[in-house]
């Protein structure tokens, strides 16, 4: 295939490439609509399938037709009309007013409500407060219809001495208000709604049937269409990995259905619906699926913490209470402090206790039973000493030009350093990362059934699951045993050279120059990156994260000293805490550095 840049149909090749791939792997889980779709999809003229590909690939679902000018499509009605045919595209769609605000430029707002705004004293206001004027106009009832018809015809007649917009239009066409006898909101096609408008709106209708087909291809709602366009311009570039036909993200017709309905469920709530309407839609019962009752139970977790922060605490507890997400059952515990229940989370404390989920868990722990034990009248837990950690001290001139602390610290530091090459990076998490992920390679893009199934994974699907390690355990106990000997310098070498570019979920290309891989593979030890790794892959998800800001080498005597950083007020945050923790328990030379401004 072409490249882009030489291709104006680049995306519409895309788009075929990917719904013929959904139709070769699922066409046992497709609806007869869907099928139709993708087989009637390469019979329509070139033009109007890339104009519905172009509105596919746009965000929302209405787009006036005079902002889609495409060279390559050419007469955008021409094009559109085949898809009107068919029902894919409307092209008098019914608009409610929010809808309608979306497609108007200001000026045009102005044009056909300057009545209604300069009635209430908006029309020289922002946008959005004019919308909030005439909402409540339309929600005054039957009377707001007239007004909205005077609206129209004054459009910009201050004192009625402009000439009428849309003198010969039906201004009187009905509109749709909420009113006790009438449930509906107020809706009109566009050219009711601004009748000498030069252009018409089109509705695409086939937007929730094509997501479902991208949420097939890639396995998630995450990604969309440009992922094609980002290869094609040689932005992304992915690891190639050997799937066969039935490696595929759902099994089960059921599963995609579900997935959709949860989709919609959080997108309802995360756009502001509220909590009580959207949980009365979320199933009560769990999924089979790992993946659904996966992102059932984030929903849901999402939902309690609204009801904690909103200080319903009976609601908090009664979600909390239902699912098994991390770091739920120390919310439930934090939740019951507040409401009083100090006995009972002490009880749950104590499960805890004694099986914590993770590391973060047992920090929240030993934060919690303090408080409970004042309230309880227990006696107070034995002080578990925590290992010192090297302590620096900056005063700095504020920088004249923008500039991070963190790279005011490494200058700074570097300064000081005497020892010719002394170099300090800063890093953060990217080194450790990046390591890992360069002698891991192989073991992360490992084949594994249903852990890939298109080509545009930037790592497997299943990288945070409990099993990511469980599953790849002889790849990862090849990898890591290179760290006995000198071979893993060489497979990281090797993998640097060979995979370079290649997206992966911990690779930081940006970061990683020659330079600093091999400073880094002087200077740090063998066993130290052993542990690190052995600790990431505990708990990815956690503890990937949270590494010092800084790292400083002495290649000439092969030493190194890690480097977290705090400017004025900042705190050392939970995930900093334990890796600190972590690295001084295993003599792992690390500091935090204290910055003030001396001015």
């Amino acid at each position: 295939m072409m490249k882009s840049l030489e291709n104006r149909f680049y995306y519409l090749d895309n788009f075929c490439i990917a719904i013929n791939w959904v139709r070769e792997r699922y066409d046992d889980l497709l609806t007869k609509e869907e099928r139709g779709f993708i087989d009637f999809f390469p019979l329509l003229p070139q033009p109007s399938r890339a104009l519905l590909v172009r509105m596919l690939m746009r965000k929302g679902d209405y787009f006036r037709s005079g902002k889609l000018c495409y060279d390559e499509i050419g007469e955008v009605q021409a094009a559109a009309a085949p898809l009107i045919a068919l029902g894919w595209v409307n092209d008098a769609p019914a608009l409610h007013l929010d809808t309608l605000f979306s497609l108007l430029k200001k000026t045009e707002v102005s044009h056909i409500f300057g009545a209604l705004l300069r009635k209430n004293a908006a029309y020289a206001a922002k946008k959005a407060d004019q919308l909030l004027a005439l909402r409540n106009e339309f929600s005054d009832g039957p009377d707001a219809r007239a007004d909205v018809a005077r609206g129209v015809a004054t459009a910009d007649g201050a004192d009625g001495a402009d000439v009428a917009v849309g003198a010969n239009a039906d201004v009187d066409a009905p509109v749709n208000v909420a009113t006790d006898d009438n449930a509906e909101s107020e809706t009109r096609a566009f050219l009711s709604w601004y009748p000498d408008a030069s252009d018409c709106v089109y509705q695409v209708c086939v937007s929730a049937l094509c997501d479902r087909l991208r949420l097939l291809f890639f396995g998630n709602l995450r990604q969309d269409w440009t992922e094609f366009v980002l290869v094609d311009l040689g932005l992304f570039t992915y690891e190639k990995v050997a799937f066969s036909l039935a490696s595929r993200g759902f099994q089960h017709r059921q599963d995609i259905d579900d997935y959709y309905y949860l989709y919609q469920c959080g997108q309802r709530f995360h756009q502001g619906e509220s909590a009580e309407t959207v949980l009365i839609d979320i199933p009560t019962e769990s999924y089979d699926s790992i993946l659904l009752e996966g992102r059932r139970n984030r929903l849901l977790f999402q939902i309690a913490e609204h009801y904690e922060q909103a200080k319903d605490y009976a609601a908090a507890l009664n979600l909390y209470g239902r699912i098994t997400y991390p770091g739920s059952r120390v919310r439930t515990i934090r939740t019951m402090e507040r409401c009083g229940h100090f006995s009972a989370a002490f009880s749950l404390a104590k499960i805890a206790e004694n099986q914590p989920e993770s590391e973060a868990e047992k920090q929240h722990l030993l934060r919690i039973f303090p408080r409970l034990n004042r309230q309880l009248g227990y006696p107070k837990a034995p002080v578990i000493e925590k290992r010192s950690v090297d302590r620096i001290d900056l005063m700095l001139l504020r920088p004249a030009e923008p500039k991070s602390v963190e790279e005011c610290a490494r200058d700074h530091i570097e300064a000081l350093a005497p020892e010719q090459g002394a170099r300090v990076h800063y890093v953060e998490n990217g080194l450790i990362n990046s390591l890992f992920g360069l002698l891991c390679w192989n073991a992360i893009f490992a084949p594994i059934p249903n852990a890939f199934y298109h080509p545009f994974h930037t790592g497997p699907v299943d990288l945070y699951s409990p099993d990511f390690f469980q599953r790849r355990a002889a790849q990862f106990g090849e990898s890591l045993q290179q760290l006995d000997s000198d071979q893993y310098i060489s497979t990281i070498r090797q993998s640097f050279k060979d995979k370079y570019g290649i997206q992966s979920p911990f690779v930081f290309w940006e970061l990683m120059s020659k330079e600093l891989l091999e400073v880094a593979l002087a200077c740090l030890p063998a066993y130290h990156l052993k542990r690190w790794f052995e600790r990431m892959l505990e708990d990815i998800k956690s503890n990937r994260a949270g590494m010092p800001d800084l790292i400083q080498f002495w290649p000439a005597e092969k030493k190194y000293r890690m480097i977290e950083v705090k400017g004025p007020g900042d705190r050392l945050q939970d995930n900093q805490l334990r890796w600190l923790d972590y690295c001084a328990r295993n003599d792992m030379p690390v500091a935090v550095c204290y910055v003030q401004w001396a001015d």
